[in-house]
Parts: structure tokens; C-alpha cells; sequence
């Protein structure tokens, strides 16, 4: 029998300002879904250390591509369970 100590609440929307926050978010979500990193890589067609590199906030050149667009336009872009 479960109790509620046993279940992780349901987090986000995640704010993303930030490789790191980008990379907390992809984290969350994919253990949310019990997937390992090579996992979600294969189903992805990344490499499991590129979608290691992401998770641990590494800013990779697309990345940052990303971020200075963001930046440009004066958003912020906030990832949420999507529900389709």
C-alpha cells in the first residue's frame, strides 16, 4: 500500500531562462516518463552523451543558438506536460 510520502507531486511549468533550467526540465520529464537517458536518446535519434550533455545545463552550440533568438525577441520560452 502507497502512501503519500511515496509519490513525487507533479511539478512545472519549468521557467526556462537558462541551459541549466532547459536541462532540469528535459531531466524531470524523462524520468516522469521512466525512461533512462539512452532511452529517450534512441527514441529521440540523439546520442545518449549529447542528451547528457543537455540534462546537465552544458550550453552546446544549439543551445545557445536558441537562447540569443529568445533573448532577441524578448521572450521566454516555459516547458509544461503537454497533453496530446
Amino acid at each position: 500500500m502507497s502512501t503519500p510520502h511515496d509519490v513525487t507531486p507533479p511539478r512545472g511549468p519549468f521557467r526556462i531562462y537558462t541551459p541549466a533550467s532547459f536541462g532540469d526540465a528535459i531531466r524531470h520529464y524523462r524520468t516522469e516518463a521512466g525512461l533512462t537517458q539512452a532511452q529517450l536518446a534512441e527514441m529521440a535519434g540523439l546520442q545518449r552523451s549529447y542528451l547528457s550533455e543537455l540534462e546537465s545545463g552544458k550550453e552546446t552550440e544549439q543551445v545557445k543558438r536558441l537562447f540569443r533568438v529568445l533573448r532577441q525577441l524578448g521572450v521566454r520560452m516555459t516547458l509544461d506536460k503537454a497533453d496530446w
